[in-house]
């Protein structure tokens, strides 16, 4: 019986199923999948095919229930659904091949449950997966909007009072008060650019067209000056070619352009310089870059491109999505943000875009 069969040859089905899994070009196998996912699943299959051999039917009902303990812990060891798929597939390939090399009396209506079982499991799996990757996601969701709601707040009550204390005339626009007022504007304006330009990338809205780099720069450095001088930064946009040209969506570009130069003012410290500036390669490719003396950022601080990550400093403040944001941005724009580190100096973030294509 199948049964008896899986229990017998355990060792073996799993031994062969976890050589699929290395095999496979994609998805690739995790050491939790090989480890774990493997037994986790012959240990299923053989409770169902147990109680199908069996004189009393099993139930759709205790079946779906196996199948969806069986998805929440495969969420739980970080599964993806392409592997909760693949790996019932892989299993039920390794059970067939055993049995067809040792022989193993087998019917076909015993084959037929087998298949059966698979698909009704995977499905039973891949559902509670699914269930359990839509709340999460809905629940970052919530803690992000729920970030960006207090930032916002911050940002505006930090404004009221500077406001209202150049009102009553007591301090001059010119000195701190009127730089924190400025500050917190800047920071308001550059959390609905970003909200926006992450609304545009989630809806696929991007308006691509031929951008000469030259004025496009010329424009964000406008601000980047104004930028700058509030938080006591030497700031220099360096001249380009105006034969600098790619094909983007203006604003999404913008929006990652600015939010580098904003990480960068973010930890350069007073009297330090940035500098935003823009060139061609040898292989056909425009480089916007944006240097900064922030120290350089040590080797254990990871990715920082990764959201709501460790910061290169002790400001904590922003919700630390700028990074990652510009990434998504100009990825979509066909290109890729790479980093120069030069440590105990600055950063070096370069956007690498392919440019245009003389008309």
């Amino acid at each position: 019986m199948l049964y008896e069969f899986i229990t017998t040859y355990r060792d073996a089905i799993i031994d062969r199923a976890r050589g699929k899994l290395t095999a496979r070009p994609w998805p690739v196998a995790s050491q939790e999948e090989l480890n774990n996912g493997v037994p986790l699943f012959l240990a299923q299959l053989a409770d169902i095919l147990q109680s199908e051999s069996s004189g009393t039917p099993h139930s759709s009902r205790a079946m779906d229930s196996t199948a969806t303990s069986h998805g929440r812990d495969l969420t739980a060891l970080g599964f993806t659904v392409s592997q909760v798929v693949h790996d019932y597939g892989d299993i039920c390939q390794a059970v067939t091949e055993l049995a067809i090399e040792q022989r193993a009396p087998i019917t076909t209506e015993e084959f037929k449950t087998l298949n059966r079982c698979l698909d009704d499991a995977t499905a039973s799996a891949v559902m509670e997966h699914a269930r359990i990757t839509a709340e999460a996601r809905v629940a970052e969701e919530s803690e992000r909007s729920g970030h960006l709601a207090h930032e916002t707040r911050d940002l505006l009550h930090t404004a009221i009072l500077a406001y209202q204390l150049l009102k009553q005339g007591s301090v001059a626009i010119n000195g701190s008060t009127g730089a924190v007022l400025g500050r917190s504007l800047m920071g308001m304006r550059d959390l609905i650019d970003r909200t926006l330009a992450e609304i545009r990338l989630a809806a696929d809205r991007q308006r691509p067209e031929r951008l000469p780099i030259k004025p496009f720069l010329a424009e964000i450095a406008v601000a980047g000056r104004l930028h700058a001088e509030s938080r006591g930064l030497e700031f220099a946009a360096e001249p380009c070619s105006d034969g600098l040209v790619v094909v983007a969506d203006p604003h999404l570009l913008a929006s990652a352009v600015t939010n580098l130069l904003n990480n960068a003012f973010k930890f350069t410290t007073a009297g330090g310089h940035v500098w935003l500036r823009a060139h061609a390669s040898e292989e056909a490719r425009v480089m916007i870059e944006v240097e900064d003396e922030c120290g350089g950022i040590p080797p254990a601080e990871g990715d920082p491109f990764r959201s709501f990550g460790e910061q290169r400093s002790r400001d904590r403040t922003g919700l630390g999505l700028g990074l990652s944001l510009a990434r998504k941005v100009v990825r979509a724009e066909g290109g890729d943000i790479h980093i120069r580190n030069v440590p105990g100096k600055g950063c070096v973030f370069v956007i690498d875009l392919p440019a245009a294509v003389r008309s």
